[in-house]
């Protein structure tokens, strides 16, 4: 997981254009409306709309489209989406795990499975490569909320289950089913954090040179760029070096 923060740090700081950050919007709004049509469209008494509000927020989306998200759910005849999750192969072998929210599963299935073949990986089956990950909650805070030991014992407190803390952020782990009431615990004691959601945590890596991570970078960004894909993981690792030259 280690390479994919890296790499997203690194898109964050070369700047996203205006339209990269409207289809990013759009895909937070949609798991905000899914998210209140599945449950209550009351943050407060529905976790998973809860949790998919902060993570607009952290992202700056603005009130007025989380609301008008929100308010979407409850419109009649809205429109249904469906969770898909798709699993692979890309460049070097590295295992990708694409979950996709769409109202038409045949056209995602063929426009996931061309985007893998197109560039260097292929779609297998369902569970092909989930046994090589594990369900988690992440929620992070900026280093600035407190030193190593402070956040620590804060996440021991809360129910967490492991901080890995960096010169930039606290990444802090917990069960999948905790994430709620850890992040609230968190919350309670160390204020607002940045992001808080259901991640894919590798359990197996693998490592990649230049050649491989420009490949692998070139699938997942063409898999993100994808209206239907919400999120795209996979387990690999870059050495410090190759990341500066993919930075560069």
């Amino acid at each position: 997981m280690a390479g994919h923060s890296k790499w997203a740090n690194i898109q964050h700081r070369k700047g996203r254009q205006d339209a990269v950050r409207s289809k990013l919007f759009s895909k937070l709004a949609k798991e905000i409306t899914v998210a209140a049509k599945m449950g209550d469209p009351d943050p407060d008494k529905n976790p998973r709309l809860r949790l998919a509000v902060k993570e607009a927020k952290s992202q700056s989306v603005p009130k007025d489209v989380i609301q008008r998200a929100i308010d979407k759910s409850q419109a009649a005849g809205g429109d249904e989406y469906e969770e898909i999750r798709y699993e692979g192969y890309g460049p070097g072998g590295v295992a990708v795990i694409v979950e996709a929210m769409t109202d038409n599963r045949n056209r995602t299935a063929s426009t996931v499975r061309s985007t893998f073949g197109k560039n260097g990986g292929n779609l297998g089956e369902t569970g092909s490569v989930a046994f090589m990950f594990e369900r988690k909650g992440e929620i992070v805070y900026p280093a600035s909320v407190g030193d190593e030991d402070t956040v620590m014992e804060a996440a021991i407190e809360a129910g967490a289950e492991n901080v890995e803390s960096t010169e930039d952020q606290h990444i802090i782990t917990c069960a999948d089913t905790d994430l709620n009431e850890v992040s609230t615990a968190l919350e309670a004691a160390l204020g607002e954090s940045e992001t808080a959601k259901l991640i894919w945590q590798p359990t197996t890596t693998t490592e990649l040179d230049l050649d491989g991570a420009q490949k692998l970078m070139k699938l997942i960004e063409v898999l993100e760029d994808d209206d239907d894909v919400q999120r795209v993981t996979a387990n690999f690792e870059i050495s410090d070096e190759v990341m500066e030259q993919l930075a560069g």
